[in-house]
């Protein structure tokens, strides 16, 4: 190897064996920065012939047509101790043709997201984040909905707790029975005033749904907490019928 000589030799000597051995070992190189590392899948798979899935009905107020949401599930290792049951591809149909290129892109993106593996639960934040500039809606039992796309969003949650993937926290029997004695006295209250109750009290199993089918009365507002319209006033302070949210605590 050529090695180009810049400066005026004023000496110089033969270098022997022994003196390239006396030499000190040159300085280890700094190590690499971390870097991220991308995870691949082993394996393509494929779609099978049949896949296992359900439908569910989303009717919109700012939609003429109701919106019918298919999610199928591919199951690994069938048969065996490690059978895993999980989303593959997302269809939507409706009669309603104004928004056609935002459904097929959902569609598309949200199935590509599922084929990918690995953790999908993301997608549900993510889509019940996104709000209408026109403003939301409130669908049966007084729960808020931003927008159309969220209440998708709530539909693949509602999915992905019916494989597993995603778990509620488990409501003690003493949260259960706080909530059950809040509209007990909030309908004993109304009764006292000479008004109507607006709706019969629950049994204590029943309060764990997040208000979906469950009537509140006509006057409450909005709960920050479960977005249920559930909200009433009772001895002076805000409190939640549904998930038993209170400001004064």
């Amino acid at each position: 190897m050529a090695i180009k000589i810049s400066k005026k030799i004023k000496s110089y000597s033969v270098a022997t064996p022994d003196d390239k051995a006396a030499l000190p070992a040159p300085a280890a190189a700094p190590a690499a920065p971390p870097t991220a590392e991308i995870i691949q899948m082993h394996e393509r798979v494929e779609r099978p012939e049949a896949l296992i899935g359900a439908t569910y009905k989303v009717k919109s107020p700012l939609f003429e047509h109701a919106l019918y949401v298919t999610i199928n599930d591919i199951v690994l290792n069938p048969g065996t101790e490690h059978e895993l049951r999980r989303p593959f591809e997302l269809f939507i149909n409706s009669k309603n043709m104004e928004h056609f290129q935002w459904i097929v892109a959902i569609t598309r993106i949200v199935s590509a997201v599922f084929r990918k593996g690995g953790d999908v639960t993301f997608l549900v934040e993510e889509m019940k984040a996104v709000f209408d500039p026109r403003g939301g809606y409130f669908k049966a039992g007084g729960v808020y909905m931003p927008s159309i796309v969220a209440e998708i969003g709530c539909v693949i949650e509602e999915h992905l707790k019916s494989i597993g993937l995603i778990r509620d926290p488990e409501i003690s029997d003493a949260q259960r029975a706080l909530i059950n004695e809040k509209r007990v006295a909030y309908e004993q209250a109304l009764k006292r005033n000479g008004e109507s109750a607006a709706a019969a009290v629950l049994p204590v199993a029943d309060l764990a749904v997040t208000g979906e089918g469950t009537s509140f009365p006509p006057t409450a507002t909005l709960c920050g907490k479960c977005h249920t319209k559930a909200v009433v006033v009772m001895d002076g302070c805000q409190t939640c019928l549904n998930c038993g949210y209170s400001k004064c605590g």
